[in-house]
């Protein structure tokens, strides 16, 4: 097993999957050129193109919609929200549609959406720079919390 910090495991896992799936896809405030604000997406672009990784503007509730919207129409959307502070604009998105088309159309529909919200990266940010909300969505039926420890998960 390779040893990797956790940026660089985080890149290399979307890495792997912008390789196995060309439906999938990544967008987010300074994830193309620039490469994230903690570089988790560094060389993304260059390597699978600006196509497929690429800025996006700061709306976050227009990100989500337009993740839905995405998933819905056969692509598997990564969208990184720059930091987990910054989720609020897009909970109605995140909350009351992509977590519950699913359930809504008795099955018939789903879309397949990873939100990126990267929390605390000890940069000593203040109040917008360092919240943990993700307990806001935890009992969210129809998401997934998934919150790596450490680099191997």
């Amino acid at each position: 097993m390779a040893n990797m910090n956790m940026i660089q495991s985080l890149n290399s896992a979307l890495d792997i999957m912008l390789d196995r799936d060309e439906t999938v896809l990544m967008f987010g405030q300074d994830v193309g050129y620039f490469g994230g604000v903690f570089r988790v997406s560094d060389g993304l672009q260059a390597k699978h193109g600006v196509h497929r990784v690429f800025d996006s503007p700061l709306a976050e509730g227009g990100l989500a919609a337009i993740a839905f919207g995405m998933g819905l129409n056969g692509l598997r959307p990564i969208v990184e929200i720059q930091f987990s502070d910054y989720i609020f604009p897009a909970y109605d998105q995140i909350v009351n549609e992509i977590a519950k088309l699913r359930h809504r159309s008795g099955g018939e529909f789903w879309t397949p959406v990873v939100v990126r919200a990267p929390a605390g990266g000890g940069i000593r940010g203040g109040h917008h720079h360092s919240q943990s909300p993700e307990s806001q969505f935890t009992h969210t039926p129809g998401l997934n919390v998934v919150y790596c420890s450490n680099p191997y998960n």
